[in-house]
């Protein structure tokens, strides 16, 4: 094998845990957090805008700590609300969403945990951890 296809292939393969991560999230439509909510799952919910940077950072931070604890696949659903279409539907005025990049744990009827335009990974990870 040559050098650049082995360099090429290793690459790829080394990129493909976090692009298997960014595929878990489920597009937000109406009644998808509460039906996972009503079957007793955990639910991640990222309000997020395609053009916002600190959403984009959020989203590598968050796919970073996925890859390195697959737990958090297990014990939750990951929902990403887009802002641009949601941003001022019942989804995001019934829970006070002040703004786009923002993160939230819910389970049952309770909001677990919160972040908002965090994008430290401490901040995000310690979120992550009360779905656990």
């Amino acid at each position: 094998m040559k050098r650049r296809t082995f360099l090429a292939s290793a690459a790829s393969f080394a990129l493909f845990p976090l692009a298997a991560n960014a595929a878990t999230f489920v597009d937000y439509k109406p009644g998808v957090i509460e039906t996972a909510l009503k079957d007793g799952k955990t639910v991640f919910v990222d309000y997020s805008a395609s053009w916002c940077s600190t959403c984009r950072r959020q989203e590598r931070v968050i796919n970073a700590l996925r890859a390195e604890n697959p737990n958090y696949d297990a014990a939750m659903i990951f929902v990403k609300v887009d802002w641009d279409a949601y941003g001022n539907h019942e989804v995001t005025q019934s829970r006070n969403i002040p703004r786009r990049s923002t993160l939230l744990v819910l389970r049952g009827d309770e909001e677990l945990g919160r972040v908002v335009a965090g994008t430290a990974q401490g901040q995000i990870k310690a979120l992550l951890d009360m779905g656990l």
